[in-house]
């Protein structure tokens, strides 16, 4: 018996809903119970590489393209004026853009659209890009917008009345600074907001001020003059590419986690490296902005080349009076100098991560690490009150267990230390389990000649050892 048939058409349409448009017509060959339920589907994702198929080199075809426009034709005539909940449209190969137009058109005109998401790009030698229409800025109901490359955004012609949306996705498109603080400031629910590697254009001179913001991903592919954060809502962030120049203003006064990932070039890596490099002294040297204003956060998330900018301003970081976790991301060929002050500005840590311990020795790795011999060794860490430590992608070398021993020997309330094993075998060839045997075997020596009892927590992979 066909279960699944007997079920109600409002059932069978959201079931469709889940599919792409060409799998869900697929459906009307199976009875014919299943003929017209196209017509009732409240999503439709359309994706011209599925009907195309490029990777038979179809996609130059005339007669294929022109096959695919018909199909989207008779799909929207099917549907009529049916509610549409979604319109996911991506289209790359098709060159009419007055069908498509049509085809945005005809899902907005149904008046119920909460979710589009377009990525529309014109086969051009000259890199034309795909205008969008005003239109989709003029929307009661949108809650969810996603524009992708390939697509140009004209604000000025348009009247901004988006009074729903929650989240906006940019990715790859040319947008002009002005009308991009226009268009933040006429979207009074604006919760999230996902820049990724957007085309700025002009001065770069870039404002991302929104007082109802709640999460802001943002990632650069290039240098920007200034970027400023007006954001007192924010409460997640997350930040990767190249520093900019300056950042004027940053407002993020109730931050619960942040993670941050600077991009270094190698050229840029080596001239920061070299000694009185002052040119590259003034390149980073505003870079404690960004962090002054995000020094509220609760979780903060750092990565390797990071720290190498940090390094650069240490000693212009702020106090970071909230932080309760911190992550620690490191590299073998990326240096610790900032991590001496960053520990001694975070008087209320609890919880370090820190996912391999391998980093680059340099003569300003400072006493948060044993690399090098000081006379003040493990100054920072007395000072850090932290009480748990995760260590990731441990392989039990001996720099990793001299590093073990120097966390255990300075860090005054440190209670529990948990250890992740790689889980593929490291240079030194040791099995999983004899790094764990290792490792049981210096924290039970440690605690017989100390007078604290440090819990070790062992993992390899997701496999709890002890």
């Amino acid at each position: 018996m066909d279960r699944v048939s007997n079920l109600p058409d409002e059932v069978l349409s959201h079931i469709l809903s889940f599919l792409t448009t060409k799998e869900a017509a697929l459906t009307s060959i199976l009875a014919k119970r299943w003929r017209n339920l196209l017509a009732f589907v409240p999503s439709l994702t359309i994706d011209d590489s599925v009907f195309l198929h490029p990777e038979e080199g179809k996609q130059d075809r005339e007669e294929v393209k022109q096959s695919f426009m018909d199909f989207v034709d008779r799909v929207l005539a099917l549907q009529g004026n049916s509610p549409l909940k979604k319109f996911s449209l991506k289209c790359v190969t098709v060159d009419d853009t007055d069908r498509v137009d049509g085809w945005v058109s005809n899902a907005l005109a149904r008046g119920a659209v909460s979710d589009l998401d377009l990525k529309i790009i014109i086969p051009s030698d000259i890199g034309e890009f795909y205008k969008l229409s005003p239109k989709c800025f003029e929307c009661n109901t949108l809650v969810s917008l996603k524009i992708h490359r390939g697509i140009d955004i004209s604000l000025v012609a348009g009247r901004i009345l988006l009074p729903l949306l929650k989240t906006l996705v940019l990715d790859s498109v040319p947008v002009c600074p002005n009308e991009f603080e226009i268009l933040l400031h006429a979207l009074p629910s604006l919760e999230e907001l996902l820049l990724d590697c957007v085309m700025w254009k002009g001065m770069e001179d870039v404002t991302v001020s929104s007082s109802s913001l709640k999460t802001l991903t943002m990632t650069l592919d290039y240098t920007l003059k200034s970027l400023s954060f007006d954001a007192p809502s924010l409460l997640h962030f997350k930040y990767s590419g190249y520093a900019a120049l300056d950042y004027p203003v940053v407002n993020m006064g109730n931050l619960v986690d942040a993670q941050i990932d600077f991009f270094l070039s190698d050229s840029q890596l080596k001239q920061l490296r070299e000694p009185d490099n002052d040119e590259d002294a003034h390149r980073y040297s505003k870079v404690w902005k960004l962090f002054h204003g995000t020094r509220y956060v609760g979780n903060l998330s750092l990565l390797p080349d990071t720290l190498e900018v940090l390094s650069m301003c240490s000693e212009s970081l702020p106090v970071f009076n909230n932080l309760k976790s911190l992550a620690i991301r490191s590299d073998k060929d990326r240096g610790w100098q900032a991590m001496p002050a960053l520990l001694r500005n975070c008087p209320q840590l609890e919880a370090v991560v820190i996912k391999g311990l391998v980093h680059r020795v340099t003569g300003k790795c400072g006493d948060v690490c044993d690399c090098i011999y000081r006379e003040d060794k493990g100054l920072s860490l007395k000072l850090c009150p932290i009480k748990v430590m995760t260590i990731h992608r441990f392989q039990g070398t001996k720099k990793e267990m001299a590093m073990m021993k120097h966390f255990l020997d300075y860090f005054p309330s440190l209670k529990e230390m948990r250890i992740y094993a790689e889980e593929n075998n490291g240079p030194t060839r040791l099995g999983n389990h004899e790094v764990c045997k290792r490792v049981l075997e210096m924290f039970q020596l440690y605690n017989k000649l100390s007078s604290c009892n440090v819990k070790v927590k062992l993992m390899v992979g997701d496999v709890f050892c002890r």
